[in-house]
């Protein structure tokens, strides 16, 4: 689907429950009261669509125009929860199944499957690498709160590329009743497709409201990418527009990083063939990120695509350039961003001189609440 990248790298376990989920999928999305439930949801429970909201004050700081899409406003507080409403409901009334099992390394993929689950009256697992869980303690506490049982990993780097490890092993144990919600475009067909095709929703929306703002498309579209399902989602609409897209990948503290896209190699992880973090035997590499969200060693297959073909533009801005760009937008605009998207806004603080007159969209995905911590402990040095 996505070139060279992606497919089905699985246990022969897996084959039939992927293409069972696959024809759901494909029957959902041409099924028009399953889209119509979707819809009212987005809208009358997540609070869709999202502002798209003219910074004008770091316009005029740095020369630009910059608009701000902002998922930070949606119930939940992050972009996920357009995913796990689309799939717990997929779950419910196309599958049949009851119980949902999700990874979660920030916390808000996790936060919103609970959510999705207590709205739909599911049975809720979330698997979370051990050191997240200490430094996510507040959404950890929101998930029990909504009926979630969480299941700190205390495997290999207990961090979200385990969480994803025993969110797998799991379904493959439980395939007959669970669905496994993947919080990111990453993993085997069809995961990939269907949390795209989730998070799309954010790129029609913003098209659709900078051409009632500027009448015409913007200059560039910046999104952080970890797995990569926010940049993905607003960046899919855009693909066949000239806008210039902008990945932007946790470049770490100097000595570890997350930038798979730019520094991994072609390899097969969780399922999927895509860039990965690894050594000259394949083995992964440990991974660092100021954000949790970003602390993975691999990418979505359809980044790696979209990398190899040039569409999009993949950089890379350390914890520094995070917390400059966290600071920033808190104290310039009054929006306390996650570190993710913080991510973002320091590629455009440091490349300000060279974007001066365009017209810039950062994607907000999330918001700062659940790094207060991170923030804290990392000023306090």
């Amino acid at each position: 689907m996505f070139g060279e990248f992606g497919g089905r790298f699985i246990a022969e376990t897996l084959y039939e429950p992927l293409e069972e989920l696959d024809r759901a999928f494909r029957k959902a999305i041409k099924t028009k009261d399953f889209l119509r439930k979707l819809d009212y949801y987005l809208r009358v429970y997540a609070g869709r669509p999202t502002p798209l909201y003219y910074a004008k004050n770091s316009s005029e700081k740095l020369g630009l125009k910059l608009y701000i899409k902002r998922e930070d406003l949606l119930h939940t507080g992050a972009h996920k929860i357009n995913n796990t409403l689309g799939q717990c409901l997929l779950a419910k009334d196309i599958l049949r199944k009851q119980r949902i099992i999700a990874e979660t390394g920030a916390g808000q993929h996790g936060v919103a499957t609970a959510t999705a689950c207590a709205l739909f009256s599911l049975k809720c697992v979330v698997y979370m690498g051990k050191i997240d869980t200490e430094r996510q303690e507040i959404n950890v506490l929101k998930m029990k709160l909504l009926g979630a049982e969480v299941v700190p990993v205390e495997s290999g780097t207990r961090t979200l590329k385990d969480a994803i490890n025993e969110a797998l092993r799991d379904w493959i144990t439980n395939i007959d009743t669970t669905h496994y919600v993947i919080g990111s475009v990453v993993g085997p067909e069809p995961f990939p497709e269907i949390v795209a095709f989730f998070q799309s929703v954010i790129g029609e929306e913003t098209i659709r409201q900078i051409r009632k703002f500027e009448g015409r498309y913007p200059d560039f579209v910046v999104a952080c990418v970890g797995g990569g399902s926010n940049a993905i989602g607003i960046f899919r609409p855009f693909l066949k527009t000239k806008v210039d897209l902008i990945g932007v990948e946790a470049g770490g503290d100097g000595n570890n990083h997350s930038a798979s896209l730019n520094y991994g190699k072609i390899g097969i992880f969780h399922g999927s063939k895509t860039y990965v973090l690894q050594d000259e035997d394949g083995q992964i590499l440990g991974t660092h990120s100021i954000a949790p969200g970003l602390d993975y060693p691999a990418v979505g297959p359809e980044h790696s695509y979209l990398r190899s073909t040039g569409r999009v533009k993949y950089v890379v801005s350390d914890d520094q350039a995070a917390l400059e760009g966290f600071e920033f937008l808190s104290r310039v605009e009054g929006i306390i961003p996650a570190m993710e998207p913080a991510h973002a806004m320091g590629w455009i603080l440091r490349n300000a001189k060279d974007l001066k007159k365009s017209t810039i969209i950062l994607n907000l995905s999330g918001r700062g609440d659940k790094d207060m911590h991170i923030y804290k402990t990392v000023r306090a040095k």
